[in-house]
């Protein structure tokens, strides 16, 4: 049912789909459910000391208004044309990146919940013909939800992987000399007792989840960051920056760490981008 009705909003233009975020979604999140306030702002107060109040008030305010542009700018993008999607995302630096992927049979693209994160699957359009997308996933309780997400983050030719799965679809990949991407969202908080790389982030003591470095020393794929800036509401530029061009040649968490110092130069660019909803330090608290 909400597959369909995601289907059914998706061919209404953009322009009504903002008219909805803004009239609609920011007035109920933002001042009826209040939802997550109390936390944004603790994140914020704790991330930015040295910034004003006022402006972490606005972080607050612009962050609520990308969040629910997110939420709309996903619905419409399953029908959005492919011509379409790559002038709304364009990703930078690609001949280099594929030059690599070419050479090592793979790569890996660390993500961070930044702008529009589900339409950086777009990647697919970009990469050498031939060159599996797979995107690593947890399933949600929802079976409804779940559904309509696979369909939203598929619609471009990519494939989502469980993460219980991965491991065995790339060794399978590999015997079958299919190149693959794998694409990780690796900003979400570990469990204390399996994490094995902290960093201070953002002025606090933070955990990261190193999938991406365990899977690309494992496999010798190279290992990149994508750099998201809004350039204005609906159109992003992706900065494809390589972490290590030769995974197997770094030290332990050294891939990790590279990871967190990008994502936060990135957050604090354009600190609204980010996923501030998220209880990221609920661990180290």
């Amino acid at each position: 049912m909400l597959s369909h009705c995601a289907s059914l909003l998706s061919r209404l233009p953009l322009a009504v789909h903002y008219g909805i975020a803004d009239w609609f979604l920011f007035p109920l999140m933002y001042h009826v459910v209040r939802y997550r306030r109390r936390l944004v702002h603790e994140n914020l107060r704790l991330s930015f000391p040295d910034k004003p109040e006022e402006e972490r008030k606005q972080i607050a305010r612009d962050f609520y208004h990308q969040f629910c542009y997110t939420i709309v700018e996903s619905i419409y993008g399953y029908r959005c044309p492919d011509e379409e999607m790559r002038h709304r995302v364009e990703f930078k630096n690609m001949e280099e990146v594929n030059r690599l992927i070419d050479e090592a049979g793979g790569g890996i693209f660390m993500l961070g919940h930044m702008g529009n994160w589900e339409w950086l699957a777009s990647i697919q359009q970009w990469v050498s013909p031939g060159v599996k997308e797979l995107n690593v996933y947890r399933k949600l309780k929802s079976e409804a939800m779940d559904k309509t997400m696979l369909a939203l983050r598929s619609k471009r030719g990519g494939a989502c992987v469980e993460k219980q799965r991965i491991l065995r679809e790339m060794v399978r990949y590999r015997a079958e000399k299919q190149p693959v991407t794998i694409g990780l969202l690796s900003d979400q908080k570990p469990r204390p007792e399996v994490t094995r790389t902290s960093v201070t982030f953002l002025h606090q003591k933070t955990g990261f989840l190193d999938g991406g470095e365990v899977l690309g020393k494992k496999f010798g794929y190279p290992v990149f960051y994508l750099h998201v800036k809004r350039i204005k509401r609906g159109y992003y530029h992706v900065d494809m920056k390589t972490i290590s061009g030769t995974p197997k040649e770094t030290a332990e968490g050294e891939i990790t760490t590279a990871y967190a110092r990008v994502l936060e130069q990135n957050i604090n660019e354009q600190p609204f981008l980010w996923l501030w909803t998220h209880d990221r330090w609920k661990w180290t608290r």
